[in-house]
């Protein structure tokens, strides 16, 4: 996945179409998406004083700050203050916000100078947990706040806790593993698709997960997301975490 060149044009075609696709949205300036996919080190190495997507995450970390806020907000009416803000901080960590960046495939559209790319820049929770913002900075500046809040419903479905005063999704396995593997080996698993099988409206999907200890799980799922939450449960148990 990390293997690859992809021109802005291209780039901006294909992040057009997966953020239309994901988050629900229609970029009218599709140049504000472009920007937000711009790291610092590409438009420092490509092109003399191009911008890049810095400013946006400013803008995007209050917007997902406030988003995050009011859905938690409304979905908790009893909830105290202390208990919102401890599901708060859990949903817009680095690891959660880099894990949902890699679900929507945002690893792969973002532009990336050589020196970044070959010292792993696109694997790292920071840079990706930051592009996630400046796309969200992009919906914003685009759509305004309606359209923010129904990308960040989109971005985190399935990752809203449970009750009031839970830290984390109650099946959010991946991010729970993300957390884990870091601490434990100081580097994150590794996802790779093996398969899919079955007809079109009821395929199966196979997916490995590999530790940075050299230990393999293999999973399947309904869909890629579904065998990967299943193969990152197997690996927590391994580890000793319980549910």
């Amino acid at each position: 996945m990390q293997n690859f060149d992809v021109t802005p044009e291209k780039t901006s075609d294909t992040a057009f179409e997966l953020v239309k696709k994901q988050l629900g949205h229609s970029f009218a300036r599709r140049e504000l998406l472009d920007l937000a996919l711009t790291h610092s080190s590409w438009a420092n190495e490509y092109s003399c004083g191009q911008e890049h997507n810095e400013r946006q995450e400013f803008l995007g970390d209050a917007v997902l700050e406030l988003c995050v806020s009011w859905e938690i907000y409304k979905r908790f009416p009893t909830a105290r203050e202390g208990e919102l803000t401890k599901m708060r901080s859990n949903l817009v960590s680095a690891v959660s916000l880099a894990e949902r960046a890699r679900d929507l495939g945002l690893d792969v559209l973002l532009k990336l100078g050589r020196g970044e790319e070959n010292q792993g820049g696109r694997k790292r929770d920071a840079v990706l947990s930051d592009a996630l913002e400046a796309v969200l900075a992009a919906v914003y500046e685009d759509g305004g706040f309606a359209a923010a809040q129904k990308a960040v419903a989109r971005i985190f479905a399935g990752q809203w806790p449970d009750r009031a005063g839970d830290g984390k999704a109650s099946k959010d396995y991946k991010t729970r593993l993300q957390e884990a593997s870091q601490q434990r080996f100081g580097q994150a698993p590794l996802y790779t698709r093996l398969a899919s099988h079955g007809p079109e409206h009821s395929k199966v999907f196979e997916v490995s997960l590999r530790l940075p200890d050299g230990s393999q799980f293999v999973a399947s799922g309904s869909s890629c997301k579904k065998a990967e939450q299943q193969a990152a449960r197997d690996a927590l148990k391994t580890l000793g975490h319980t549910e």
